[in-house]
């Protein structure tokens, strides 16, 4: 084993085990993109950590990313929820991008819930429909499973087939259909950002079969497939693309949207948490 495989392992090690101290194991986390944040509103008992007091953890710089680690119960279920993530597009190296996915997994969590902002390529969705995630292509240039490997990560060489749990995926249309909410599926692509992308790169991804675009979710998603835990992703839409959108985009909508949006993903994701 090298020094920096051992570096890596100790960071997981030294993170999950001040967040172990702090705050009650869960057994779901939820992690919250883009202006998604107020969820975490509707946790129950809740106990908190800052990322600045977590090792390694460095403090989001992405507004509505309010750098907090969650701990407490929705509907009575366990819950973890992360209040900001880690973009490729703030500097960070893939590694960084992916560890709260292994310090979950180090933490025994097996349920996980990624959430995100995205630019809507289907020309059937409009902004602010919430769209489950089926598959995904990543375009964002890198793998962050690449580099050295550690057996407690699982396979090095990953199943893709059912990343994004099936099982789930019925559980949230179930859900929805429930609360009388439109819930789109389709395919996500993970670009690098942080630009949004040309009308030319969207007639390119609507070509190669995308719906929705974005800059966050594949790495992670990724990391935790890799690591048998069961998957859920959901897109709230907040915009549609450049090249469809006949206005210049910026993310002070995307914000706008995912508020407009705020009851009813949190109602959405409520349920289905106390259904998982």
């Amino acid at each position: 084993m090298s020094t920096m495989l051992e570096q890596e392992l100790k960071a997981i090690e030294e993170a999950a085990e001040t967040i172990d101290a702090a705050l009650p194991r869960a057994d779901i986390a939820i992690v919250l993109g883009s202006g998604l944040g107020p969820l975490a509103e509707n946790i129950e008992e809740a106990h908190t950590i800052s990322y600045q007091d977590i090792p390694h953890f460095p403090v989001p710089t992405v507004i509505s990313h309010s750098g907090t680690f969650i701990s407490g119960k929705i509907g009575g279920a366990k819950v973890y929820a992360l209040s900001g993530r880690f973009h490729y597009y703030e500097g960070h190296d893939p590694h960084t991008v992916i560890l709260p996915m292994r310090v979950l997994h180090k933490l025994g969590c097996r349920k996980l819930i990624l959430t995100n902002a995205a630019g809507g390529i289907n020309p059937n969705f409009v902004p602010g429909d919430l769209m489950v995630i089926r598959d995904h292509i990543n375009l964002a240039g890198y793998n962050p499973l690449r580099g050295e490997h550690a057996d407690e990560w699982g396979p090095r060489f990953p199943d893709m087939s059912n990343m994004y749990d099936a099982h789930y995926r019925e559980l949230a249309h179930s859900v929805a259909a429930e609360l009388g909410l439109t819930l789109q599926e389709g395919v996500y692509c993970g670009l690098s950002g942080p630009t949004f992308e040309t009308p030319a790169e969207i007639k390119m991804l609507s070509i190669l079969g995308a719906d929705a675009v974005g800059m966050s979710t594949v790495p992670e998603a990724l990391a935790a497939c890799q690591m048998g835990m069961h998957l859920l992703a959901i897109s709230c839409i907040t915009n549609m693309a450049a090249g469809i959108s006949k206005h210049p985009l910026t993310h002070q909508e995307v914000m706008e949207t995912s508020k407009m949006v705020e009851k009813h993903f949190s109602a959405l994701i409520k349920e289905i948490v106390t259904k998982m």
